[in-house]
Order: structure tokens, then sequence, then C-alpha cells
């Protein structure tokens, strides 16, 4: 239900990746139960609940790296360009934009009229202080490669914002659907990295403004009544901070909560036991954009050889995962791309669960069992770690425990630990303290991963937190940012993939069904490619259906 910036961070929780849907081969979502359209008349009013397993941690998009926070910040803050229903670049800060026609050129026209939430007028001065403040040495930012490719920038009039590069960079446009642009008259005298407004910002531009957040409770959003793209009829937007979706469940069938994310036995089992659920909510479900690995640390020295990686690798039977966590809402996977998309490496195939294969792997690296306790050993050291993953993410603990069991089966003792959301990012993936994790990238329409697996993006707030350095990866990413001929742009890929795939810097678990419920008094819903909530900020509830009486701030 997120909106899609072109680099988006997971909650199924975390961070990015990227990956374009071709029209022809996208499923787009579908409902599973008819919603009513009785008085399907768009009205002001009403407050829609949901729930969230983590609480937001910075509301300053450049700086954000998780999707709690991306999840309210993109209802504050907006991009030059955004992604349709059908995937497709159009306009959102910008009515208009022309590429020049060696590619080098960026010219963009802003929508006329936009005001900040406090009056002040939106101007292309707030594009070019926004471009060089994540351009910034000192900001901290897992999307600035990006934006390191422009080398000069414009603004001839209020309405105009022009970029240029130094060389044809073949993400350029797509990357401006992702830099949510800030308001310099806010801004230009703060620490980016250490102010209040990361927690309470002043000048908001999108279709909700911040009205109350209680940390690990709830945040409550306002309707924007200037917003620019049409009314926003839902009056109020709440997210409540329940990190247990089994305690989500219960608070959605004694009707608390309007919307939340179902687990597969939720979705399979225990809404259909619930005729109120039946009755009043609908159910989604498509193939998501985003996909769940094991990924390690390759600063351990444990981790060191591939073929280690590659054992662990071939003794997860991750058939076994998707049956018995996802119930078969989900699809293996052995790309970091979305199954059935043009840019899958359609050569690659997820590695077998083969028990004696992961033996014989670890065998030639030199891990065996010489004090017979059934744990591998190399040096007097114990073939043992700890995998990290986030508290309240079921399928995540279920999938290490499956993991755990297997991978004893080949002499690795593994040790499974949950922590709480925030802590986990701050203390242990920012810091690169852990062995292992178990986390899940989301997935966007531009193929180019950049910041995920090239070697330049391993510092701290950087998204290559595995620490994974190979060559031709690099090479193959920097030449395909080069490049704009489709055919030869995937050739690039497929040969970064093909790397990825033999050094096993993570094992690629799957790739997940979304199942969100919706309660159906909740109206202009409109499955498509993108999924349901690329167009949220128009969803109505009919004023005969409306349940909470919020008074609409009046435009």
């Amino acid at each position: 239900m997120h909106k899609y910036s072109r680099l988006l961070p997971v909650l199924l929780l975390l961070l990015m990746a990227a990956c374009e849907a071709e029209h022809s081969e996208q499923q787009e979502a579908t409902a599973v139960e008819t919603v009513s359209h009785v008085a399907d008349i768009p009205a002001r009013g009403d407050r829609l609940v949901t729930a969230s397993i983590g609480d937001a941690s910075n509301l300053i998009p450049m700086i954000a790296g998780d999707a709690s926070s991306h999840a309210v910040a993109s209802q504050l803050y907006l991009s030059l360009l955004k992604y349709d229903a059908n995937l497709d670049l159009t306009g959102q800060l910008a009515e208009a934009w022309q590429v020049a026609e060696d590619n080098l050129t960026i010219t963009f026209h802003l929508r006329p009229g936009l005001h900040w939430s406090d009056g002040r007028p939106f101007t292309a001065a707030d594009c070019v202080f926004t471009l060089r403040l994540i351009q910034d040495d000192h900001t901290q930012s897992a999307y600035k490669s990006d934006y390191a490719k422009v080398v000069g920038v414009e603004a001839p009039d209020a309405r105009t914002f022009i970029v240029h590069y130094a060389e044809p960079f073949s993400p350029a446009l797509a990357s401006w659907a992702s830099l949510a642009i800030l308001p310099k008259h806010v801004f230009e005298h703060e620490d980016i990295m250490h102010t209040s407004l990361s927690r309470q910002p002043k000048a908001t531009i999108g279709p909700y403004m911040l009205a109350e957040w209680q940390p690990q409770q709830m945040l409550r959003m306002r309707a924007n009544p200037d917003y620019f793209d049409g009314p926003v009829w839902i009056t109020e937007r709440m997210t409540r901070i329940i990190p247990d979706t089994a305690t989500q469940f219960l608070e959605l069938s004694a009707g608390r909560l309007d919307s939340m994310t179902l687990s597969p036995l939720q979705y399979t089992r225990l809404f259909e036991r619930k005729p109120v659920l039946k009755r009043e909510y609908a159910r989604y479900k498509y193939l998501d954009f985003v996909y769940t690995y094991l990924g390690f640390n390759l600063k351990r020295p444990m981790f060191a050889d591939a073929r280690v990686r590659e054992a662990i690798a071939y003794g997860i039977d991750r058939q076994e995962i998707v049956d018995g966590v996802l119930l078969g809402l989900g699809e293996r996977i052995a790309t970091p791309y979305k199954p059935g998309t043009f840019w899958v490496n359609k050569g690659l195939r997820p590695r077998p669960y083969d028990v004696e294969k992961a033996r014989q792997l670890l065998a030639d690296a030199g891990w065996e069992d010489h004090d017979g306790d059934g744990v591998l050993d190399k040096n007097g050291q114990p073939f043992r770690f700890t995998v990290l993953t986030n508290n309240g993410n079921k399928q995540r603990a279920d999938a290490a425990t499956i993991m755990q069991q297997r991978l004893k089966r080949i002499g690795i003792d593994i040790r499974v630990r949950l922590v709480e959301w925030s802590a986990f990012i701050e203390n242990f993936i920012n810091k690169r303290n852990f062995d292992a994790v178990i986390l899940g990238w989301s997935l966007s329409p531009d193929p180019d991963q950049f910041s995920i697996w090239h070697s330049s993006q391993t510092g701290e707030r950087q998204f290559n937190f595995l620490s994974y350095r190979n060559a031709v990866v690099d090479q193959a990413l920097e030449q395909a940012r080069r490049t704009f001929d489709r055919q030869a742009r995937k050739k690039l890929y497929d040969r970064m993939q093909k790397e990825i795939y033999k050094d096993v810097p993570m094992v690629f678990l799957y790739a997940p069904y979304s199942l969100p419920v919706i309660h159906k008094r909740i109206h202009g819903i409109r499955p498509a490619p993108a999924g349901i909530g690329y167009n949220s900020e128009h969803w109505y509830v009919p004023r005969e259906l409306q349940k909470y009486q919020v008074t609409a701030i009046q435009p």
C-alpha cells in the first residue's frame, strides 16, 4: 500500500532495490471480494486507521532509510515526478519536462500556483536547494549517488528547474521520482543530520500534514486543504504502532483498524472464519514489489569464502519456507528482481535444497566436525553465528527457525535474535554490527541497483551494508547507467546478476504476495499494476458510510 518512489525502502521492513514491471508481464492487483459501491459519492471526512509493525524514525525523505518513515514522509513531501497506476513516469510537482537529445540536460517546468503548507510559494529555488543539500558531503544519504551525477543546475525563473549531466545517465529521469523536494526557507539554516524537523516538519506540500506523533504508539496526519492535485477526501490518517501482527488481527476483528497487511495464515484461514471480516473488509492479493533475503556481513571471517555462502544456500530449503511460512503465497527467487519482469536473468534458477552438496562445499572450505559435537570447526572455531531480524515480523522469524533446523543438519549452529525495528537499524545495520540478517528490499520500476551492490556504497547509512565488492558488478552497474538501449542495458544487468549469483553475498529467499485488507467503506481503490496504494490520497468514504466524526479543514 505504499507509494512508489524510485528507491523506496521496505516494510517487510527495510530499504530498497529496483525492478521494472512490464505491462505485458505485470500482474495487476485484484480484490478477492467484490467491494460494494452503494452511495458511491465522495465526501470529506472520516479517518482511516491502519497498523504498522514499526514506528517511523525520520520524516526527512533523503535521510530516512526505512519504509515506515517513507510511508509517512511520502504524504508530506513530494517529488518532481511520480509513477502512475501503470508504473509510467508522470508529473507531480512538475507539470512537464524535456530531455535534451544528447541526454545531458533535463528541463522541468513546475506546476503554477504551488504553495507550502505555511503559505510560502513553491519555486525552483526549493529544487536547487534540495539538490545541493543531498550533494553536500555532510549529508549522509543512501540516495546521493544518483544526484552526484548532476554537474550543473539552473533556475532561470521561479517555475523552471534545469539540471545538467557530464555524461548520459540512464536512470536520470527516474531519479527525479525519488528525490522529495524540501522547502528552502525552512531547511536552509538547519543541520540536516541533527534537526528537530526530522520529527516536527514545519512546512510540507503533500496531501497530508503531520498532526500528532506519539512515538511507538501512533502517528496521525490531517488532510492538506490546499493540496493541488484534487480534493483529499479522508480527513485523517492514523497509523497505530502494533509490533505483533496477531495483535493487529485482533484489533482488525474488533473493528478498531480499517487496514492491515495480513499474514498468509490470516489471509487463508483466520479471515475466512470470521463472518464480520468477510462482510465488512475487502482482501487484495498480488505479487508484491519486494523480496526477502538472508544477507551475510562479508567482513566476518566465517563468510569470507564464497563456498561457505554457497553451502548455506544449498542448505536452506526455500520451497519449505514458501510452503510452510507463506502457505504457498510467494515465489522462490534467484535474483534481485521481481519474478516475471523483463530485467530478471532467466538463465538463473534458485539453488535446490541439497544437503550433500552443502556438506561437500563446507569440507572443501576446510570446515569439519573435529570434536564430534555436530558443529563444524575450523582453526579451533565452531561454525556458529547469529541471524538478526526485526521483532514483529513472524514470517521472517519463522523462516529463521526453519533455516536453523536445516543448517543444523550440515553442521552449522545459528542463533536467532529478534530486535525492535528502530534499534535494529540504528544499532546494528547502520553500525554494521551483525553476522547475518533476514530483511527485505522493496522494488521500483527502474532497474538500477547501484546503491545496493556497488562497492562505493558501503559507507555509513549507505545501502551496501553487506560490504559486497565485485569489480565486474561495479563495471556492469556503471556501464548500465550510461546505456539507454533497453536490450543492451538488460545484458549488463544479466551479467551483474550472474556475478551476484556466483558470489552469494545473500541468499535470495522469496518474493511474497501482498495481502492487504481494507474496510469496504473506503472507496476509490483501483487495483492496477502499481498495486492499490498509488492513488490513496484520493480514496474516500461516502457520507452515509463514515464512521468517525472528524471535522474536515476547509480549503
